[in-house]
């Protein structure tokens, strides 16, 4: 039988070096580490898995709760967490929760119950009950954030964002600009919403109700607010959708209206996720660095799991950019 001896040998390294290159890649050079994880594959090496976890307390095991793995940007934050966790010497356990409490609870209480070391969770609720006195398990919120959040957390500016957008909107002329809402109960919805409502009110417009339509963060949902507006007495010549996919979804109903983008009404978006640069037109929107998310997300937990400096009060803000494409035009 192989053992860990073979495995030094192969790699030129000591059997100390190679313990800790498979317990705690993360303390080992990289040159080294590719070597000792060569000589594994080389040599069909197997540590016994539970025996390390029993001995470093540690399952080496990530849990990561995602409201829909169906949208596009979060698929990219988790490709984020995947890689930074891989890189550490993590595996991940993901959980498509679609926004149920009772399932996001059930995912925490493995961390609680130390099947998993920490838990990021892109969803604004904490699932981790009162308790009681004891120290919180380690968490991390990113994405769509609480207001309070009781974990460190990794968020963006979504107000600066979405104000960023609607200024563009009106240096074109815009003064009529509709816009289609997230989910209701959504941080991310109230805050693109503010930042609109504040941009607005810089050009001294009175925000018209009429123009803002509810939307769910899927196309079906961008299609169908963009008939309800097109229904208006007197529609829109913009609109901002608050994240890509209602912008596609708008768009397609535009233009089975028999309107052209940008020349007779104009579209923008939110998140610049991979399609939107393929859309036809290319979409206006707002970049943010998906998988930056999920690195940075990695890096506060491990810190919290190792008891760095990763505290509730550490709050991350990622930076955004306007990338302005074809969707948006002079108004008509």
């Amino acid at each position: 039988m192989t053992n860990i001896r073979k495995v030094a040998e192969l790699a030129g390294v000591s059997v100390a070096t190679v313990s800790r290159a498979l317990k705690t890649p993360d303390v080992v050079a990289p040159g080294t580490r590719d070597k000792v994880l060569a000589a594994v594959e080389q040599a069909g090496y197997r540590p016994n898995l539970t025996a390390v976890q029993f001995r470093s307390q540690r399952t080496r095991n990530l849990v990561v709760l995602v409201p829909t793995i169906a949208n596009t940007f979060f698929a990219r934050v988790i490709g984020g967490i995947q890689e930074a966790a891989q890189r550490r010497g993590y595996g991940i356990l993901l959980c498509n929760t679609l926004g149920d409490e009772r399932t996001e609870r059930a995912y925490a209480g493995m961390v609680s119950t130390r099947q998993a070391d920490g838990l990021i969770q892109l969803r604004a609720y904490d699932p981790f009950t009162a308790s009681d006195g004891k120290a919180r398990p380690p968490m991390v919120n990113a994405c769509e954030v609480l207001d309070a959040a009781p974990c460190p957390t990794v968020r963006l500016d979504n107000r600066a964002a979405a104000r960023a957008v609607t200024e563009h909107l009106l240096t074109l002329g815009h003064r009529r600009i509709g816009m289609i809402k997230g989910p209701r109960n959504s941080p991310l919805t109230r805050d693109r919403l503010l930042g609109f409502q504040d941009a607005l009110a810089v050009a001294g417009l009175l925000p018209d109700e009429s123009l803002v339509c509810p939307g769910d963060f899927t196309p079906s949902s961008g299609y169908r607010a963009a008939g309800d507006l097109l229904s208006r007495a007197d529609p829109p010549t913009a609109i901002f959708c608050e994240n890509d996919e209602m912008a596609m979804g708008a768009m397609r109903r535009l233009k089975e209206a028999g309107l052209r983008v940008p020349e007779d009404i104009s579209v923008a978006g939110f998140d610049d996720i991979a399609f939107a640069s393929f859309c036809d037109p290319p979409l206006t929107t707002i970049a943010q660095p998906a998988e930056e998310f999920g690195r940075e997300a990695v890096a506060l937990l491990l810190d919290s799991i190792d008891g760095r400096d990763a505290t509730a009060d550490e709050h991350r803000i990622m930076p955004f950019e306007l990338v302005v494409r074809e969707s948006t035009g002079p108004v008509a």
